[in-house]
């Protein structure tokens, strides 16, 4: 049976990464989870990711986790909003502010899968994903 909520799963997989202290990660590839991974690269909250077998059905992205130098995960917390069951969307001036700036928000916007800082100084609204501290 499928996953019926595939963002979830990759965050629930980085989640419990994070926990045991694992160095990397695999999670099933498709192009928002690609652009997902992308950005938390470019914040500073992944290390880095890499497709693999990117052609074939059983791609994957090998993403390694961010260790501080005491030992913490640069992140320290994920939070999904936006459901199957239940889209939330925000216009422009509706996108959250995380801890005062210390994470982000992940939105889908019709330009693309961007942080919530991006979308807003482009004046754009979409669904809000997830978000990251």
């Amino acid at each position: 049976m499928g996953v019926t909520d595939p963002i979830a799963d990759m965050l629930t997989r980085i989640r419990n990464a994070i926990l045991v202290e694992k160095e990397t990660v695999e999670v099933p590839a498709s192009k928002v989870k690609t652009e997902i991974a992308k950005i938390l690269v470019d914040e500073g909250f992944l290390a880095s990711y890499e497709v693999l077998d990117e052609d074939t059905k059983a791609a994957c992205i090998k993403i390694r986790l961010y260790y501080k130098d005491k030992g913490d995960a640069a992140i320290a917390g994920l939070k999904r909003v936006s459901k199957p069951g239940l889209r939330v969307y925000r216009k422009k001036g509706e996108i959250p502010r995380v801890f005062g700036g210390l994470g982000i928000s992940v939105i889908s916007t019709s330009q693309g899968v961007m942080t919530g800082h991006v979308a807003r100084s482009k004046g754009l609204g979409g669904e809000l994903l997830f978000l990251v501290w």
